[in-house]
């Protein structure tokens, strides 16, 4: 009773399903102690909204003591940004007056410690790939915070480009997960496909537009539909 063609759609979608991960898997958050989680990405993907979305997230769902930190110290406005952020999501900004990334680390990791904070997310410059000393710095801060999660925030209209850029992320950090931004206005989910084929990370939530609520648990099978054309 089932038309070939039909057929052939059901293998595909299994099959884009099985390599977009076939469920939803949550976060990597310790039982005890205090949870790192860095971000990482490129300009403009949508980076220090996606950090203060998260812990909205993650605030609306458990009791967790949330500390957000920024170690741009390049784009003159990134301070201010996630500080009114994390006013708008009523959760702790760290303030610090430090020049290197180092130093921030450091000093962010040990007020985080010593103010019994659950979960401290640590907001990075916005980096082209290109740029071998901005890769350097992100593997610099990946190795004095040794995070629980490191997670690649990518926009998902970069289309075939997000092959590359999950490359050279992958390549300088150890990507653990990533969070794919504006889905609500890509057609199709190439970028998806592109990002947990290269990384092996699994997407753990998609950004569906600008509100600080607009954060939805990744789910395989949607995306899947929709690079099918059937979502």
């Amino acid at each position: 009773s089932i038309k070939p063609d039909q057929m052939i759609i059901k293998l595909v979608q299994d099959e884009l399903i099985k390599i977009l991960g076939s469920n939803n898997e949550p976060l990597n958050i310790v039982k005890n102690g205090l949870t790192k989680i860095l971000f990482c990405g490129l300009q403009g993907s949508g980076k220090t909204t996606t950090v203060a979305k998260l812990a909205n997230n993650i605030k609306k769902e458990s009791k967790k003591k949330i500390l957000l930190v920024s170690a741009d110290i390049y784009r003159p406005a990134a301070q201010d940004q996630l500080q009114v952020l994390s006013k708008q999501v009523d959760v702790e900004f760290f303030h610090h007056q430090s020049q290197t990334v180092e130093a921030i680390t450091m000093e962010a990791i040990k007020y985080a410690e010593k103010n019994l904070f659950d979960i401290m997310m640590f907001d990075t410059a916005g980096r082209q790939v290109v740029d071998e000393a901005m890769m350097t710095e992100l593997k610099i801060i990946a190795q004095k915070l040794n995070p629980q999660e490191t997670i690649l925030v990518a926009d998902s209209l970069t289309g075939q480009d997000a092959a590359n850029i999950a490359k050279s992320f992958g390549e300088t950090v150890n990507i653990t997960s990533s969070i794919l931004t504006r889905i609500d206005g890509d057609g199709r989910g190439g970028a998806a496909l592109s990002i947990k084929s290269i990384t092996g990370a699994p997407i753990k939530f998609i950004g569906t537009g600008e509100k600080i609520h607009q954060l939805e648990s990744f789910h395989p099978e949607r995306i899947a539909n929709r690079i099918l054309g059937m979502g």
